[in-house]
């Protein structure tokens, strides 16, 4: 059997690839070309992939009134990569540099993606220093920055880097972060995303990071406060959710320690259960 090896593109390659693929001037190319060099990394089989794809999306297309080909580069920098990019990439985590790889660790604990501004909130509140390394892992294409956002550049990445830590480590983790964002939420108490970021990262951590009867009923009262937030956007299943979660933070003194809190965490919880229809439920309440 003989053996091929193919040599991975270089910036310019692609772009010259694809301008004579499109018969297009290079320099018309280099737009598309940089999004593609950066999904693909240069590698000849992804490359070829990767444009066959675009064009059966419809998202590389010849216009009839142009007479020439377009493309949509808003949504193909958005469009996650292939899947062997994905597992070319995970596998490839291993060989990054060990601060680059705590900064994908911290930003799998929040799944897809995660906002810059809850970023820059964890380095101000706990110290780390994380912008740099991410935008390492954009350029080496791990990470899109798109709109406000670092996004993994695929769900294998993202679950690679999470499996790189313990279940100990990420409950730790999530309750870490979950509390520096709340403490930002409680001196804006306008901004609904981050409270809803903040809230989930709380309670993806758990009820035992409470250290007391008053931590626990500050959580619980983030949790009614992100509960009545959804159920103001008529997503009464996550509504329920944050209700049920905050019901957990309060102690088992509740009802004579905190009752108005109490009875509005319940009271919710039966109305987003009434909404959804789980009368299974419902008769638990009752």
């Amino acid at each position: 059997a003989t053996t091929i090896k193919l040599q991975v593109f270089d910036k310019e390659t692609v772009n010259r690839a694809i301008s004579d693929m499109l018969s297009l001037s290079p320099r018309l190319t280099w737009p598309l070309s940089d999004i593609v060099y950066h999904k693909t990394k240069g590698n000849p089989m992804f490359f070829s992939r990767l444009m066959v794809s675009l064009s059966k999306e419809g998202l590389l297309n010849f216009s009839l009134s142009r007479r020439r080909w377009v493309w949509d580069e808003e949504k193909i920098q958005s469009r996650k990569i292939p899947d062997d990019v994905a597992i070319f990439l995970t596998n490839a985590i291993g060989q990054l540099s060990s601060e680059v790889q705590a900064a994908l660790c911290t930003l799998s604990c929040f799944g897809a993606s995660a906002d810059i501004s809850a970023v820059k909130i964890l380095e101000d509140d706990l110290g780390l220093k994380l912008q740099n390394s991410l935008d390492a892992a954009v350029a080496d294409g791990f990470l899109d920055k798109l709109n406000g956002k670092y996004q993994f550049c695929h769900d294998r990445v993202q679950e690679t880097a999470y499996k790189m830590l313990s279940m100990e480590d990420r409950a730790s983790r999530h309750s870490r972060y979950g509390l520096a964002l709340c403490r930002y939420t409680l001196k804006n108490i306008n901004d609904d995303a981050m409270l809803f970021t903040a809230v989930d990262q709380v309670n993806r951590g758990g009820p035992h990071i409470v250290s007391g009867s008053d931590h626990g009923s500050l959580l619980a009262y983030l949790n009614l406060r992100a509960g009545k937030k959804a159920m103001d956007m008529s997503d009464f299943a996550s509504a329920l959710a944050f209700f049920d979660h905050g019901i957990l933070f309060l102690d088992e003194n509740h009802w004579h320690d905190n009752y108005n809190l109490s009875l509005e965490l319940f009271d919710n919880a039966v109305k987003c259960t009434y909404a959804i229809g789980d009368h299974q439920r419902l008769n638990q309440f009752s």
